[in-house]
């Protein structure tokens, strides 16, 4: 079934006089888009797909977070056992993927951009809309980007959008069917974070050239930390 998300009123960029380096965040990179973000209140695991290994035996999280539909990002053949080891976590996801969710018998909570949630007493705020253009002949689908904790990481999914909070940790995208190398350089420059962890890198048979051009074409203040998969690392 689907479930109305909690929400609440989030303040707008002029607002933000949050810090986010005095938040300690710790990241594990389990291969392409998936992710778990571990902050001083919560845990939460976001896009378990296809490519990604070694999420399944994660346990007390929070929330399981999908950007989109596509198999890269949401396994839902997968998706029952992870949220069998965590019967307390909340399932978010946006409208499409929902939709599939709630087929699979699965309790989840549809977000569209604007939506202000709080997970585990971290806020997550829900940004962005729709997925980047692949070709104009395939449609779009709806993409849900995530600021977590007022900018302390920001994880697209797959989407250019920019958001209005100052962003500590970038989650960049590397390389897809929707995206180039000057795309994902200019994405880096317009978010200007203080570090860059690349991800969606399973499409590359050598993701280390994307990553010496992010060094090369980096922001000045922008540090490019590659991540190993399944180690824990505070960034």
């Amino acid at each position: 079934m689907v479930a109305e998300p909690s929400t609440k009123t989030r303040p707008s960029k002029t607002d933000l006089t949050k810090d986010t380096e005095e938040t300690t965040l710790r990241i594990t990179h389990f291969g392409h888009s998936c992710v778990l973000l571990e902050t001083d209140s919560a845990r939460m695991l976001i896009d378990p797909g296809t490519f990604s290994t070694d999420f399944e035996g994660t346990r007390e999280l929070d929330a399981v977070l999908i950007t989109h539909q596509h198999p890269d990002h949401l396994d839902v053949e997968r998706l029952p056992e992870l949220l069998g080891n965590n019967p307390g976590a909340r399932l978010i996801a946006d409208p499409a993927s929902a939709a599939t969710l709630t087929e699979a018998d699965l309790t989840v909570e549809a977000v569209h951009a604007g939506d202000a949630l709080e997970l585990g007493g971290t806020s997550v705020d829900v940004v962005g809309g729709e997925h980047a253009v692949i070709h104009p002949d395939i449609p779009l689908v709806a993409n849900a980007g995530y600021v977590v904790d007022g900018g302390a990481f920001y994880h697209p999914g797959d989407a250019f959008h920019v958001p209005e909070q100052r962003i500590d940790v970038l989650g960049l995208p590397t390389g897809a069917p929707w995206l180039k190398l000057s795309e994902a350089v200019d994405f880096l420059r317009a978010v200007a974070p203080r570090v860059t962890v690349p991800i969606h890198e399973a499409v590359l048979a050598m993701p280390q050239m994307h990553y010496r051009m992010f060094e090369q074409l980096r922001p000045q203040d922008t540090t490019i930390t590659v991540l190993t998969k399944s180690e824990p690392a505070t960034v």
